[in-house]
């Protein structure tokens, strides 16, 4: 994952906020209506990608490195799903560091994991 952090006319957002969505581990991959409809939301509202992409770093981790006990959540149907956490870091932005270190686990798991499930 990776987001572009200059400004972006609205169809250029709307569709990497779309991708950043559905590469996100955890979510179906697919997009319905709706997303679209709050990705356009989140861009005229000035959400940033790089913001997007926090959020969805930071929500995937704390699903993925959860206790091993822990009962099995449903896959996010839905981008609204992100949403307290883009609030979140709109209010307290996460170190560039600690996103990067986040990445490389949730790459590593990801690495792991999803030959496991074919």
């Amino acid at each position: 994952m990776n987001a572009q952090s200059s400004p972006l006319n609205r169809e250029s957002y709307i569709k990497q906020a779309l991708e950043l969505y559905c590469c996100t581990p955890g979510t179906l991959g697919r997009i319905r209506r709706e997303d679209r409809l709050l990705a356009a939301d989140l861009h005229d509202r000035g959400v940033n990608l790089s913001t997007l992409e926090a959020a969805f770093v930071l929500a995937a981790a704390r699903r993925c490195f959860r206790p091993p006990d822990a009962r099995s959540l449903a896959p996010i149907r839905s981008m609204h799903y992100f949403m307290p956490v883009i609030e979140e870091i709109l209010a307290n932005p996460p170190a560039a560091e600690y996103l990067a270190y986040l990445k490389s686990k949730l790459k590593n798991y990801i690495a792991n994991t999803l030959p496991a499930l074919r």
